[in-house]
C-alpha cells in the first residue's frame, strides 16, 4: 500500500459485506495464502492505503468497516463501539445458556484464560432474511439449531465462536449486522458503499 496523504479531507471510508471465504485483508506475506486465500481486493477497487477497521475470520461474514485514514481506525477500536453478530448455533440455546453468555464466560485467547465482559444475547424470534452462505450450512436432517443476536463491546480473536462453544452450543455461521451506527441494509455479499467518516457517528 501507498502511504496515505496527509490531508484528512482526501480520506475515504467504506462499508463491506464480506462474503464467506475471504481474508479480512489484502495481501499476505506467505506465498501459500497468497495463492490459495481469497482477499479483499478482488471485491471493489479500493484506494492505496485501505484498510480494515477490525477483522472479521476467512469463515465469517457480514460488515466490516474500512477506511484509508489511520486515525479513525484507532478512534473506532479505541472507542466501546457495539457490535452486533446473529449467530446460527447448534442445538436449541436454553435460557441458562443465554444467561451465562449476558453475564460473561470463560474462553482462552491464545492459550491465556480470559473472561468475557458483560454482553447482550438473545434468541431471535425467527431465522433472519440473510444470502446464503456460499458454502451451506448444514441442514436440519443433523438436528435443530438456534438463531441468536450477540451485541459486544469486545473484538478478541474468534471470541463469539469460543463464546457460543463455552455454553455448549458451537457456531456454525456467524454473521456482523452491525458496527455502532452502521448496518448492512442495503449490501449483499461482496457489495461495498461509500460513507462519511464512521468516527464522527
Amino acid at each position: 500500500m501507498n502511504p496515505e496523504s496527509d490531508s484528512p479531507t482526501a480520506h475515504r471510508h467504506f462499508l463491506l459485506y464480506k462474503p464467506y471465504g475471504y481474508l479480512s485483508q489484502f495481501v499476505s506475506a506467505f506465498g501459500r495464502e497468497a495463492r490459495k486465500k481469497r482477499f479483499l481486493g478482488e471485491l471493489y477497487d479500493f484506494p492505496d492505503g485501505t484498510m480494515a477497521i477490525g477483522r472479521l475470520d476467512e469463515d465469517s461474514e457480514g460488515l466490516l468497516l474500512l477506511t484509508t485514514d489511520g486515525r479513525v481506525s484507532e478512534t473506532i477500536r479505541s472507542r466501546h463501539v457495539e457490535k452486533e453478530y446473529y449467530v446460527q448455533a447448534d442445538g436449541l440455546v436454553t435460557d441458562e445458556a443465554l444467561a451465562r453468555l449476558r453475564a460473561g464466560v470463560d474462553i482462552s485467547i491464545q492459550g491465556v484464560g480470559y473472561r468475557t465482559g458483560p454482553c447482550q444475547a438473545r434468541r431471535l424470534p425467527e431465522v433472519p432474511a440473510l444470502p446464503p452462505r456460499a458454502r451451506p450450512v448444514r441442514d436440519d436432517r443433523h438436528g435443530p439449531t438456534s438463531w441468536l443476536s450477540l451485541t459486544l463491546t469486545e473484538g478478541k480473536f474468534r471470541q463469539v465462536r469460543k463464546m457460543t462453544a463455552a455454553v455448549g452450543f458451537p457456531t456454525l455461521r456467524l454473521v456482523r449486522v452491525r458496527i455502532g451506527a452502521h448496518g448492512l441494509a442495503g449490501l449483499l455479499p461482496g457489495g461495498v458503499r461509500e460513507v462519511p467518516d464512521p468516527a464522527a457517528s
